[in-house]
């Protein structure tokens, strides 16, 4: 018993040697220590934007993924789920490329040598148009003087977009390798959410004080259903819009049907106005085939916007946002003002964000009398 008291005390005292001894520093040090750290944090994300892009899209692929790991974790252990949504998703990755993007640059090479033909013809039934308003005095120059002006202006513009168009080519091109690496660091983060994200889960937790730790839970788990229901049910829904609206100007008739298919799954991300820039291009260009054909496509476009607002969304997204409406537009518009294109393509999910928190505090925060 001596000896066993003897170890006990041996491995005690080594404990109690082990512990670090703490350096006590004033609150203004710690709040200047703070501040540092977040001068730090942000001078790395002026100089390296491609982190925090890493970081949010590997935040937003775990999210999309954690949904089918879900489910399979029913079946087989996690990592093994895992594993087989990367492989999943590894797999569309190569038939996209391998099948669809080859289909899109063939499709693309082609529009864009019959721009010229389009032209003509617009230029065409553009004349037929100004020439009765000429008729009738209503024109304040001759036909040919409006078109040769708008010719120019027309020139000018293709001219500085295929400027623009060349340069972010050879932007990309000399920046293949940055997006590869950013590529594979949001896979990275990706994998290690999901892998860790129980151990971040207890970490986050043991940092709130023990009587508020079921309040951030709740939160934690508020911030991961809405965005991960909202992430991936986008992504359902805006392949599920590109492929309704391939396969219907396809049957329409209507020219480069699978490239306007990924435009509109492109815009579809956009709120009420990606349903406008996706049906813009496939209209234009059925009007070239005929009236009718352009006409039954805007229908097509309504039936498949209504579709999705009113069947697809709600079904696959549910009421995750539950945000007004006209919120939603100002977002859009704010976003769009504030941030250019990625500005609105965040905003909903800000918006989602702001709904959870607004949810949270507005059960929990009191007046004092």
């Amino acid at each position: 018993m001596k000896q066993e008291n003897g170890t006990a005390g041996r491995v005690g005292s080594e404990n109690t040697e082990a512990r670090p001894e703490p350096i006590w520093i004033s609150r203004r040090t710690r709040t200047v220590l703070l501040l540092g750290g977040l001068v730090a944090v942000m001078l790395l994300v002026w100089y390296s934007p491609s982190v925090p892009i890493m970081l949010l899209g590997g935040f937003a692929l775990a999210l999309v993924i954690s949904f089918p790991v879900r489910a399979l974790s029913r079946l087989m252990s996690r990592g093994l789920a895992i594993l087989v949504s990367f492989l999943i998703l590894a797999g569309l990755a190569v038939v996209a490329v391998g099948v669809l993007v080859p289909i899109l640059i063939t499709q693309l090479i082609s529009f864009i040598s019959n721009v010229p033909d389009y032209a003509t013809n617009a230029e065409q039934f553009l004349r037929d148009l100004l020439e009765p308003l000429s008729e009738r005095g209503l024109l304040p120059v001759a036909p040919e003087e409006f078109m040769a002006t708008l010719r120019e202006d027309l020139l000018n513009l293709a001219q500085d977009v295929a400027q623009q168009i060349l340069g972010g080519l050879l932007g990309f091109i000399s920046g293949t390798f940055g997006l590869v690496l950013t590529l594979f660091g949001m896979l990275f983060v990706a994998v290690y959410l999901l892998t860790n994200i129980r151990s971040i889960k207890a970490n986050y937790l043991l940092l709130v004080p023990a009587r508020r730790r079921q309040d951030a839970r709740e939160l934690w788990d508020a911030f991961a259903f809405s965005l991960s229901r909202y992430l991936s049910g986008l992504g359902l829904v805006a392949f599920i819009q590109g492929a309704i609206s391939a396969v219907a100007l396809f049957f329409l008739g209507v020219p480069y049907a699978i490239l306007l298919g990924t435009w509109v799954s492109i815009t579809s991300v956009i709120p009420y106005l990606g349903a406008f820039l996706g049906a813009i291009p496939a209209v234009v260009l059925a009007l070239f085939e005929s009236p009718t054909t352009a006409l039954i496509t805007a229908l097509v476009f309504l039936v498949i916007q209504q579709l999705e607002g009113n069947v697809l969304t709600p079904r696959i997204q549910g009421q995750t946002l539950r945000v007004p409406s006209i919120l939603i537009f100002l977002a859009v518009i704010a976003g769009g003002e504030i941030g250019g294109l990625p500005g609105v393509v965040f905003a909903v999910p800000t918006m989602a964000v702001l709904r959870v928190l607004f949810d949270f505090f507005r059960a929990r925060l009191r007046t004092k009398s």
